[in-house]
């Protein structure tokens, strides 16, 4: 493996669209997805829900040209939304909607999805972010796959933004993983040996006609079906850009750091999915407020000092990349708290009706950066 990746980048992002007035999911008119499609173009499409939108940056050189895009896209679609009474939220789940009241797009694709999936389809009223690197050499996708899935955990954690479910506080940070959880061929990634190996594997299900190609393959951590690219799908949909765009520019210089590493014939221990399971549990649990385990050192740390290990590792990266300043927000995630720790004090300090407060305050978060 000799050839150099770009590391381009390129983020997908799924929102949910409220009433603006009560706060309550509401279904996307046509009308507003055909000014957003004559607006952003491929950019922005309708997703499983009507209730959902998904939009996605071009290729970006850059995690500055990235974040001039993915500005771009959250205005327009807030400044459309508006126009119909609507507004997004960028969090993985809505504080108090019901699923068994939504309706699912009426497309080919996802009519066939809910036939497979039945009841597991419908209770998706879920939003993640995806980051997608550029990776042009399938092997080499392969292998920093093996060696990426450790830091899953770390990202959910710091992306969690969904505590409350159907009105309830679930206790935990993440909720949606345990939601999409339901899904087949979801999880942490398997390890392959090689590109050849992963290939028969996705072939062993596609020839049986149990999937159509990889694009059913809804891992934490996959090679893209549609690019030549590695795509993280651990992380929650983040209320605030700027807090999505440090999570893109960590995960592009995290896989940089490994690339580089294997320059020199380093390589990241890969660990037991057994252990990783119980950090990205402990992530989807407490988010950053109870740290992860360090197999290395045989201890939980807090995540101010994985944040402070974590940085020096991809300090020359960050520097090759010019992103020092978006990864350096690390430190400023760690001491404000994840989104979900952000919800439940809003929800605290609005006893008359809390679940309201918090759509009111995603509401505003989604704009707070643009």
């Amino acid at each position: 493996m000799t050839q150099t990746p770009d590391f381009t980048l390129g983020i997908e992002e799924e929102y949910l669209l409220v009433d603006a007035d009560t706060g309550r999911l509401a279904a996307a008119p046509e009308a507003l997805m055909k000014a957003c499609k004559q607006a952003l173009g491929d950019q922005v499409s309708p997703e499983f829900l009507r209730c959902q939108i998904e939009i996605g940056t071009p290729v970006c050189p850059d995690i500055r040209t990235a974040r001039d895009h993915l500005r771009r896209l959250r205005a327009t679609i807030a400044d459309k939304a508006a126009e119909h009474g609507l507004a997004p939220i960028s969090a993985a789940c809505h504080p108090s909607a019901d699923w068994r009241d939504q309706d699912h797009t009426d497309k080919d694709r996802y009519n066939q999805l809910s036939r497979d999936m039945r009841g597991v389809a419908r209770r998706m009223v879920i939003c993640g972010m995806h980051v997608h690197v550029g990776i042009d050499d399938p092997a080499q996708r392969i292998d920093l796959m093996n060696q990426l899935t450790y830091f899953l955990p770390h990202l959910l954690a710091l992306s969690a933004s969904s505590p409350f479910w159907m009105g309830e506080d679930t206790g935990l940070a993440s909720y949606r993983t345990t939601v999409f959880g339901d899904m087949p061929r979801t999880g942490l990634p398997p390890a392959f040996a090689s590109w050849a190996e992963y290939e028969r594997s996705v072939t062993a299900l596609s020839d049986l006609g149990l999937i159509e190609d990889s694009s059913k393959i809804w891992w934490d951590l996959r090679p893209s079906g549609k690019f030549p690219t590695l795509e993280t799908r651990i992380c929650d949909a983040s209320p605030r850009l700027d807090d999505a765009i440090t999570l893109a520019a960590l995960t592009q210089a995290t896989m940089r750091m490994l690339w580089r590493l294997s320059r020199k014939n380093i390589r990241w221990r890969q660990y037991d999915p057994f252990l990783i399971n119980e950090n990205r549990w402990r992530a989807a649990r407490y988010g950053t407020t109870e740290g992860l385990i360090d197999f290395g050192a045989g201890a939980i740390l807090p995540f101010d000092q994985i944040a402070e290990d974590w940085l020096s590792l991809i300090a020359e990266d960050a520097d090759a990349l010019d992103s020092q300043p978006f990864v350096a927000r690390l430190r400023d995630m760690v001491a404000q708290g994840t989104a979900a720790e952000a919800q439940r004090r809003v929800a605290a300090q609005a006893p008359a009706d809390p679940l309201r407060a918090v759509t009111r305050h995603l509401t505003e978060e989604f704009r707070r950066d643009l």
